[in-house]
């Protein structure tokens, strides 16, 4: 066998960090908490100037940002100097950041892309989009269960972190490992990868079904039906992620089911609360915060349908939030829908018509 250069990663002393919101935030106080220096790029001109008077940002306000973390609105001093530049800008605006961001990193300077989505009029996933805008630029992928809150406040946290495979891989050259030996401190800790295509598609399609699961919890409905969502949505994933090119085996990671398992649970999770306020009947509240699921129903359900992958629960979550179906009608849709087996080798091996699919309420309405 060929050797490995197995000499240790060295971290990029310089992190620049694009997209000023909470999980922007949380990400400039891991890499400054990691001995980088760092710089936050915040598009809003009133949160600059609120975290200048303060060192509060108005979309993090209860984590204070240390004095030395530099914050600007200006695109070219956040990454003058930059060895690596993060991008945490929401997907459907990720392709316009990352133009502007092309025309002032110099080349070879990597870039890591913490958007979750698929872009609606391309149905490209982020890290293609980045290729489209930046390309040769090298890339990784940073996806996991993280509130930005309990990141910024220092808790425990494990993440993933993709780039593509090559020679010597997760050796000292190797992207992923020196994004990680970068960011990781003692309580920030990135786990290896080489499925950036598994990770960004976990990372788009677990939105879509934290949006579920609140309609779920709005219902006032049990444990039972949101272990099914989880598992089922699940494989959805690992469906549409080996169609991609992606692994199965990468759902089961930290980008995948524990990413799902932590914004499916709780109301910090914007898509989680998003689908609640649906469930109980309610307008959900518009803030200044992006609710990526939303916008990733639609887009992530025109990918699989273009790829012939069936998605039932991110098709009824499009039909409830873009085309009004009454929530209880599309649930009924997903239990009377044919009864398959699983795993997923033997999907294709069973579709038994549902016997209560002559109920008029179960009509069937999407596949």
């Amino acid at each position: 066998m060929p050797s490995v250069d197995l000499h240790e990663p060295l971290p990029y002393a310089r992190v620049a960090v694009i997209g000023g919101g909470a999980w922007g935030s949380a990400l400039a106080l891991t890499a400054h908490r990691a001995g980088r220096h760092t710089s936050l790029w915040v598009r809003e001109a009133d949160a600059v100037a609120e975290i200048a008077s303060t060192r509060r940002n108005p979309f993090l306000p209860d984590h204070p940002l240390a004095r030395d973390l530099r914050v600007t609105g200006a695109l070219s001093d956040a990454l003058d100097g930059a060895g690596m530049a993060i991008l945490v800008i929401p997907s459907q605006h990720l392709r316009a950041v990352a133009a502007r961001v092309e025309a002032l990193l110099p080349e070879g300077v990597p870039v890591v892309v913490c958007a979750k989505g698929v872009e609606a009029d391309t149905g490209a996933l982020m890290t293609q989009v980045i290729a489209e805008e930046m390309p040769g630029r090298p890339q990784a992928v940073l996806s996991g269960p993280s509130f930005a809150a309990e990141v910024a406040e220092n808790q425990p946290t494990a993440v993933t972190i993709a780039a593509p495979a090559g020679p010597g891989l997760f050796s000292g050259d190797h992207l992923a490992a020196r994004v990680a030996v970068t960011l990781a401190s003692e309580t920030f800790r990135p786990y290896l990868s080489d499925d950036p295509v598994g990770v960004e598609v976990s990372g788009a399609v677990k939105n879509v079904l934290a949006v579920a699961s609140g309609i779920i919890a709005g219902r006032g409905m049990g444990s039972n039906p949101r272990a099914a969502l989880l598992a089922r949505g699940l494989a959805e994933i690992s469906r549409l992620s080996v169609a991609l090119g992606g692994r199965a085996e990468t759902v089961l990671g930290l980008s995948g089911a524990g990413d799902v398992m932590l914004t499916c649970s709780s109301e910090q999770s914007r898509n989680f609360s998003f689908g609640k306020a649906l469930g109980e009947g309610h307008a959900p509240a518009k803030g200044r915060a992006v609710v990526e699921g939303v916008a990733n129903a639609r887009s992530v359900l025109a990918l699989a349908q273009r790829l012939g992958v069936p998605m039932p629960i991110c098709e009824a979550v499009d039909r409830i939030v873009h085309h009004g179906l009454p929530i209880d009608r599309a649930i009924a849709a997903l239990l009377t829908g044919p009864l398959r087996a699983e795993p997923r080798a033997l999907e294709h091996r069973a579709s038994i018509a549902h016997p209560a699919i002559a109920v008029p309420r179960a009509e069937r309405v999407f596949a």
